[in-house]
């Protein structure tokens, strides 16, 4: 059996870290969710930035739209919602079938509103309304001026992505965003059950101590990260607070693992796949991480509810001087500033590509 199988059965929902309109016209993603258990899809403006750049799939309707006066931003939203409406009805029927459990696919607002409360609530609840499917998660970054804004967007009913999370605090303070918007929904005698993941980023920590710390600690320091934080989650699914939200009918916010795939050339194309299995969690993973997982027929053991060893670990990179909490936030705002480049660099390919099929028309 395939280990993309061994997962899903073990409880881990499998999902694309990618959207192309070359992978919905030649059927591989419908063949990724029939053959490989692949039960929803993340993207993100990187994403969409090479997709567009590397392809000519969009050329057709880049020309459509610009008949028609659009032009930067908003055709790119135009271009991405169609991609993410044709994505979430092919995993309708997981979704329906899970009911609202799985089947999910995510849509970024602008990154250029990270850190403006106000814009983000209203870019969500647009998206949200245009994408007109209720499988579909707005994401939205889990900084400190974001926070409210999932608060909010939660409160209103959307489903959120809480991405660009990478430590145990980052993930509590978008867990307790989540929680405080469906208790006020409850308060307000609203339906309790509004869809959301919490992503919290795990191979990023290697990257950045990379040639920093001692060689036996390589690529230990996202895992550790991970542990705790799964510590931190299952602890929190099981406390009173969350328990009364259950009573009244809320649907907990899954755990979600990010960027999954391997970095370092010389380690398992599939070592935080393997290491981050878990039931009621999900792996969002790279195409060539997915494909690489297929090979593969097995997978060991499964996350330890307690951390495991993570402490201990996380002690060893501390005597090596890294600064967890500080590498972090560091982290998260690095993140936040990559985003706003790939959009930046997004927006620079709609242009270019929009004047070179003006002046060959």
């Amino acid at each position: 059996m395939k280990a993309t199988k061994l997962l899903h059965n073990m409880g881990q929902s499998l999902w694309l870290d990618n959207i192309t309109r070359d992978l919905l016209n030649s059927g591989t993603l419908k063949r990724y969710i029939d053959e490989l258990s692949v039960t929803g899809l993340t993207s993100n403006p990187t994403i969409f930035d090479h997709a567009i750049k590397n392809s000519t799939s969009y050329d057709a309707a880049i020309r459509e739209k610009l008949e028609q006066g659009k032009s930067g931003e908003a055709l790119f939203f135009e271009l991405a919602l169609e991609d993410i409406v044709r994505a979430a009805d092919l995993f309708r029927p997981i979704f329906d079938n899970t009911n609202g459990v799985d089947g999910w696919v995510s849509l970024e607002v602008s990154p250029l509103l990270a850190y403006d409360t106000a814009s983000t609530i209203a870019a969500a609840k647009e998206l949200r309304a245009r994408a007109d499917r209720p499988n579909v998660f707005i994401k939205i970054p889990g900084t400190k001026e974001g926070l409210p804004a999932i608060e909010e967007a939660i409160f209103a009913g959307i489903p959120i992505n809480v991405t660009l999370l990478f430590s145990r605090g980052d993930y509590l303070a978008a867990a307790d965003a989540f929680l405080r918007g469906i208790e006020r929904r409850i308060a307000a005698g609203l339906k309790a059950e509004v869809g959301s993941v919490a992503s919290v980023f795990v191979s990023r920590w290697d990257a950045a101590v990379s040639g920093k710390v001692p060689s036996a600690l390589n690529n230990q320091l996202g895992i550790a990260v991970a542990n705790r934080t799964y510590r931190a989650y299952r602890e929190l699914l099981g406390s009173p607070r969350w328990e009364r939200a259950y009573n009244a009918g809320a649907r907990p916010q899954r755990l979600l693992w990010a960027s999954t795939g391997t970095k370092d050339p010389k380690a398992s194309d599939v070592l935080y796949v393997k290491a981050l299995a878990a039931p009621f969690t999900v792996n969002t993973i790279p195409e060539p991480t997915l494909n690489a997982l297929a090979d593969h027929g097995e997978l060991g053991s499964i996350m330890s509810a307690d951390g495991g060893d993570s402490e201990a670990v996380l002690a060893q990179f501390s005597k090596a001087g890294i600064e967890i909490k500080t590498l972090g936030a560091q982290l998260q705002a690095e993140g936040a500033k990559s985003f706003v480049k790939s959009w930046n660099e997004l927006m620079a390919v709609i242009a270019s590509k929009s004047e070179a099929l003006q002046q060959a028309a």
